[in-house]
């Protein structure tokens, strides 16, 4: 559970994930995931799904989503990449977006693109047990599955692959048909539990 004090500030949160407050708070649906019409019209042509709410007044606020672990990421003008449903609030000052990420949007059934988190102040990642940070340089790069990939910072490069082969199909393989492939340098954000995905049917 995640506790916001609130001084007359605001902040925007999923909607629905409130579960207990004092003092004086209001909230406010907001349109397009907080970007106005222009970001509904984005994320209905995207399939990027985000309902958010502005929380706003002077109290103590309580998130929380289905139990999950919540991880706080402080941002310092970077931008963070995370998947809608893994992001439970942010302070008002960050700008929320989307954009297009390529093929690894595919695996997860989502559609192609992911949201974007940009500015300074703290964003709250919910994840499935406690979340893992890998660094990626340029040296090491990393493979994550699709269903524990949670969100990313940095300069990094995305690519979907797929491990099939000879021996998946007659039952010898890994397992693991599809992969998300960083490289460059930046973070990773991985949860210790895998969503279903497309990728993972096959």
């Amino acid at each position: 559970m995640l506790a916001v004090d609130l001084s007359g500030d605001a902040v925007k949160a999923k909607n629905g994930a409130m579960v207990a407050y004092d003092g004086e708070v209001s909230f406010k649906k907001m349109t397009g995931g907080g970007e106005g019409l222009r970001g509904m019209v984005t994320r209905r042509l995207t399939g990027e799904q985000m309902t958010v709410m502005e929380v706003k007044g002077r109290g103590t606020c309580y998130f929380a989503d289905r139990a999950s672990e919540i991880n706080l990421v402080r941002l310092q003008g970077e931008k963070l990449f995370v998947e809608a449903s893994n992001l439970l609030c942010t302070e008002a000052a960050l700008h929320t977006g989307t954009t297009f990420t390529g093929l690894r949007g595919a695996s997860q059934g989502n559609g192609l693109f992911t949201t974007t988190v940009e500015g300074h102040g703290q964003a709250a990642l919910t994840s499935d047990g406690p979340a893992v940070v890998l660094r990626v340089t340029k040296q090491y790069p990393l493979q994550v599955d699709p269903g524990a990939y949670i969100a990313h910072t940095g300069q990094l490069k995305q690519h979907f692959q797929s491990g099939v082969n000879f021996r998946t199909f007659i039952g010898e393989g890994s397992g693991e048909a599809f992969q998300i492939r960083f490289e460059g340098e930046g973070l990773v954000y991985v949860q210790p539990s895998e969503r279903n995905t497309v990728g993972g049917e096959v």
